[in-house]
């Protein structure tokens, strides 16, 4: 006779966590008009922000963590599983376009591989060693961060990513929506934010992937800031590869330059279509190749290379 697995331990584990808390109030919801769920719904993703507030200290300061290594060189890593690693390969997935980065550069690895971006990998949340192995596979270095995610705190993909990177040298955050996680105790960094429990008892694509979401975006968007990816608001760096993205290009040159149409066809023609290029080959008075070795000597950074070309 087959014995039943005992999931005793991990029930009471998971009956302590805030995010798997049960709400009685809310017990007849299914019973309600579709209206006032919706209204409870809504009422509920306002806290969000209000919780990620209280973290902002700690994302900054992980945020300055993380732009100081890729600024040598190194690369921003998310590990989960399930919401959490589908998270991490969304934020990861719009660096190119919007900033022009390299693909290896901004990295989301998702427990199961690929596939788990749209199917249930069965077991792969279960598994450190299956985490070790994915960032072997990108040879870490004391230059890169790794973030691991999880509503929980507690899964051990993610947990273990934390583990092996840090024992790797590189820097290391934990995103977490439960207080005194395991996965905030092994990170460098360790961001917690705290959402209460979901409308629908322990479904953490809510308001904790609505929290994961609204701080992965954080992390990447203010460490492109801090690496001169933007020129202001102005996504200078964005790279044009649909006509939308080309005509988005030719907005950003005008809200920066004020420069007329054709001004802006041949200053965008002299730099091979680089945003950033054209708007120092305008502000700047300087011909294209100019531009581009002002930008080399600036790491990017575009004031920088205006002051070196006005200078």
């Amino acid at each position: 006779m087959t014995s039943l697995p005992n999931y005793g331990d991990l029930r009471a584990e998971l009956e302590t966590l805030t995010t798997e808390a049960f709400r009685p109030e809310l017990s007849e919801i299914d019973r309600l008009p579709t209206l006032e769920i919706a209204r409870l719904m809504n009422g509920e993703d306002a806290t969000v922000p209000t919780a990620v507030a209280a973290q902002l200290p700690l994302i900054a300061a992980a945020i300055d963590g993380i732009a100081e290594r890729m600024a040598r060189g190194g690369r921003l890593v998310y590990a989960g599983a399930g919401t959490a690693g589908r998270l991490g390969v969304l934020d990861a997935s719009e660096c190119p376009p919007t900033f022009n980065t390299d693909p290896t550069r901004v990295v989301g690895l998702i427990a199961g591989g690929p596939t788990a971006l749209s199917t249930s990998i069965e077991g792969a949340e279960d598994s450190k060693e299956l985490a070790a192995a994915d960032l072997d596979a990108l040879a870490l270095t004391a230059d890169d961060t790794v973030v691991g995610v999880s509503a929980s705190g507690r899964t051990p993909y993610a947990v273990g990513a934390v583990e092996h990177a840090r024992s790797h040298g590189a820097l290391t955050v934990g995103l977490s929506c439960n207080a005194h996680s395991p996965l905030a105790a092994a990170a460098d960094h360790g961001i917690e934010v705290v959402v209460g429990p979901e409308l629908l008892t322990g479904s953490t694509r809510l308001k904790s992937g609505t929290a994961q979401k609204l701080v992965l975006n954080m992390l990447s968007t203010i460490t492109m800031i801090r690496l001169g990816k933007t020129y202001g608001n102005l996504m200078v760096d964005v790279r044009a590869s649909n006509e939308k993205l080309r005509a988005r290009s030719r907005r950003i040159v005008a809200l920066a330059t004020g420069a007329s149409d054709e001004e802006i066809e041949q200053a965008l023609a002299a730099t091979d279509g680089e945003v950033k290029n054209a708007i120092l080959t305008i502000l700047g008075a300087v011909d294209g190749p100019t531009a581009a070795g002002l930008l080399e000597e600036s790491q990017g950074h575009l004031r920088a290379a205006l002051a070196k070309a006005s200078g």
